[in-house]
């Protein structure tokens, strides 16, 4: 069991609200909170659970109903001075937490079972957390508190969540009062109390530096080495305790840093095994919230007697969530602990290496602690699961252009023996893949398919949609190629159609894939990508290749004018523009961001539009180029987007997947984005979306409310145009699109 005396994400008052407490519920992943009167005393325990089955069988559902009318006054409870193996003994599969309350009936700390979990200012920590990134700035100020703060604000700008010092009362922490003139002392001895006695922040410092951490936003920690300096700490108001490698086998003072019910961490350096063993049970026997982080305790400490993988033991011994306090030179190993687990990571940090002092020559500069924490998140990024393997959208599309489908040799029709001779594997890869020539070998052939033509899950009896004529409240069309047009626009009841223009395409004469003016209207996306591997970009920096890129749009508004000739309904064309913006390595900073979108607005400005609407397209956060990812910077933001159109009297494509995947990222409401962006949207391009870069997905196969979105669109886009833009839903006869269409008719 661990104790935990942190009780503000848990405690509600009983005046509060339902849907206050729900809230509460939401933000503190345990599903729970406790309910105080106002006194503090105790009066039961909610979970998620109790509130649902409460709305439910109430016949209305008062969200705006204190909670203590609804409470549950029979929770289990302990003294909080009762033996900690007999409240251990009262966990079983129904009671999960156990509030302890004083001898008042007052809660004043939660029992927990022992898991690998616990929190530091509400900051969980543990397996399934980011991890938590602790600069140790120890003494590495030199006693200068201005050197302190200086050290605090770099720290925070490098990305650090945790920012620690060290504190010692040198007359109680050593033998000779801490006299640093002692010429008794050993050689080392006499060199540490030196340095101590001369780069010692006082009390009141210390404090200061500590609220300066609490002001920059990052959670204040410190290292206690002795009970004056833990006393002090623990009046101070510290969320957690740091125990140095020096006193991982100091038991009694372990068991005080554990009488305070704080979390604590422990460093594992020069300590062995069994040390460990008994000083965990310390800490389990008072019910303490610890973690052990691996350590070396030599400065620095060379590569090979690291041994990282030791934290895997230390997970073992301890039960608990491990990390690793970094001695080493650089930045490497320090990173490849989080590859291998590490919850905590702790670094040294100075500004200047050269500094008397040993800590500073293991220390990192800011720049190379803020390089650290980046690899840091790429690392976490890049855990994934051990689920079963599922293709990113960018290996689906790589698989596209890349693999292999089955193809017939031979011209083949409706009831023909399809053997497995007239089968071979050629690329693209959009349609059956190889390894299914043994269910298709021995299959008759469902309809005409011409030698060399691929062959599609319908091929194999897997039914698809029926084209019919579609019912919708606002205008509607299809993405079409010159090659498809005059297929599909007989088929069904369309208002316009969309081309999806390649660079290609630019260089055909139109006349030749048109043959009579149609009664539809059009919209043209112009390409994102145009030879030389050139990708559109009207934000770039680079003059010359935003010239080049405002050329090609040219190209494509001149081919725009002259298709109007073909589109009876055609009044103010209109092209859809990817307009870039995007960066390789990182994400601009909105000051950045202010300035492309300046940049766009004079790109824009340099075309003859007149008779023409450019809209640009809402952007994902992560496009895909050449098969690769990278970071969009622009028209990803709703605020940012509603202010250009406003400013600039634009208006925009809204991608319901792209801007879908943009909230996911960014934890943004997608109906407020909606809302946001709504009334400056004149085209749809609608499909589903999932995670953070899982764009292009059927209607209602990923995460999208199509019912919610629907009614939002009705309110605030009453009349822009869709089209359904699924992934790859040309192929197999526009199977895809035509299944969109289905599923959006009651929708839209």
């Amino acid at each position: 069991m661990i104790l935990d005396t942190d009780l503000a994400p848990y405690l509600v008052l009983d005046e509060e609200s339902v849907r206050h407490v729900l809230a509460k519920i939401d933000l503190n992943d345990e599903g729970m909170v406790v309910c105080v009167d106002g006194a503090g005393v105790l009066l039961g325990l909610l979970t998620d659970g109790d509130l649902r089955r409460w709305m439910l069988t109430s016949q209305v559902a008062d969200l705006e109903v204190p909670v203590g009318s609804i409470v549950d006054h029979e929770a289990v409870t302990a003294s909080v001075n009762a033996d900690p193996a007999a409240i251990g003994s009262l966990f079983d599969s129904e009671v999960r937490v156990v509030p302890l309350v004083d001898d008042g009936g007052r809660c004043v700390a939660l029992a927990w079972p022992r898991g690998e979990h616990f929190a530091i200012a509400g900051r969980r920590i543990g397996r399934s957390d980011p991890c938590l990134v602790v600069a140790e700035i120890g003494n590495n100020h030199n006693g200068d508190l201005d050197l302190a703060f200086r050290l605090i604000d770099e720290c925070v700008a490098a990305g650090a969540d945790c920012i620690k010092f060290q504190m010692r009362d040198l007359s109680t922490l050593y033998t000779n009062a801490g006299d640093a003139d002692d010429y008794q002392e050993d050689l080392g001895s006499q060199y540490t109390l030196d340095l101590l006695s001369r780069y010692q922040l006082s009390s009141g410092d210390m404090a200061k530096a500590l609220d300066r951490v609490k002001e920059a936003g990052a959670i204040p920690l410190a290292t206690p080495w002795d009970l004056n300096s833990l006393g002090f700490l623990v009046d101070y108001g510290v969320p957690a305790v740091k125990v140095a490698s020096a006193d991982l086998t100091n038991v009694d003072f372990l068991s005080k840093i554990a009488s305070y019910g704080l979390p604590v961490i422990c460093s594992t350096g020069m300590s062995t095994e069994e040390e460990i063993r008994q000083s965990v049970g310390v800490l389990r026997d008072a019910g303490a919230q610890f973690s052990l982080l691996h350590c070396n305790s030599t400065y620095p400490a060379p590569f090979k007697d690291v041994n990282l993988r030791y934290m895997d033991r230390l997970r073992e011994l301890g039960d608990c969530p491990v990390g690793y306090s970094s001695h080493d030179r650089g930045i490497a190993v320090s990173i490849g602990a989080v590859a291998l687990g590490a919850d905590i990571l702790e670094k040294h940090v100075t500004l200047d290496k050269e500094m008397e002092g040993n800590d500073h020559r293991v220390s990192l500069l800011p720049d190379e602690f803020a390089a650290m924490v980046a690899g840091i998140h790429e690392v976490e990024l890049a855990y994934g699961h051990a689920r079963p393997r599922q293709l990113s959208q960018g290996e689906l599309m790589n698989r596209e252009s890349l693999g292999k489908s089955l193809t017939v040799n031979v011209d083949l029709s409706p009831g023909d023996i399809i053997e497995r001779k007239m089968l071979l594997a050629r690329s693209p890869g959009g349609g059956l893949s190889p390894n299914q020539i043994s269910e298709v070998a021995g299959s008759r052939a469902t309809r005409e398919i011409p030698a060399g033509g691929v062959l599609y899950p319908s091929d194999l009896g897997v039914l698809g949609a029926v084209v019919r004529e579609y019912r919708f409240d606002r205008p509607f069309g299809l993405p079409v190629r010159y090659h498809d047009l005059s297929e599909l626009v007989t088929r069904t009841n369309l208002d316009f159609v969309e081309f999806h223009l390649s660079y290609k395409d630019l260089q055909l004469d139109e006349s030749e894939h048109l043959d009579v003016p149609l009664d539809l209207d059009y919209v043209v996306h112009a390409p994102e990508l145009f030879e030389g591997d050139h990708i559109l970009d009207l934000a770039s920096l680079d003059e010359g290749y935003r010239e080049a890129s405002i050329a090609h749009l040219v190209r494509v508004v001149e081919l725009t004018r002259r298709l109007s000739h073909w589109f009876r309904r055609s009044e103010t064309p209109r092209i859809v523009v990817n307009v870039g913006g995007f960066t390789q390595d990182a994400p601009l900073a909105i000051e950045e961001r202010s300035t492309r979108y300046e940049i766009v607005a004079d790109s824009l400005s340099r075309l003859d539009l007149s008779g023409i609407a450019v809209l640009p397209q809402t952007m994902p956060p992560y496009p895909w180029h050449f098969g690769g990812q990278r970071y969009q910077n622009l028209f990803v933001d709703p605020w940012e987007i509603a202010t250009f159109c406003r400013e600039h009297d634009v208006w925009i494509c809204l991608d319901t997947s792209h801007s879908k995947l943009a909230c996911n990222l960014h934890r943004w409401s997608f109906s407020d984005f909606l809302q946001v962006v709504g009334p400056c949207t004149s085209h749809l391009h609608i499909a589903d979306a999932s995670g953070v870069d899982g764009e292009g997905l059927q209607v209602k196969d990923g995460e999208i409310d199509f019912p919610v979105m629907g009614r939002i669109l009705r309110e605030v886009a009453p009349g822009a145009s869709f089209i359904p833009e699924i992934w790859q839903g040309h192929k197999n006869d526009g199977q895809a699109f035509w299944r969109a269409l289905e599923l959006l008719e009651a929708d839209l």
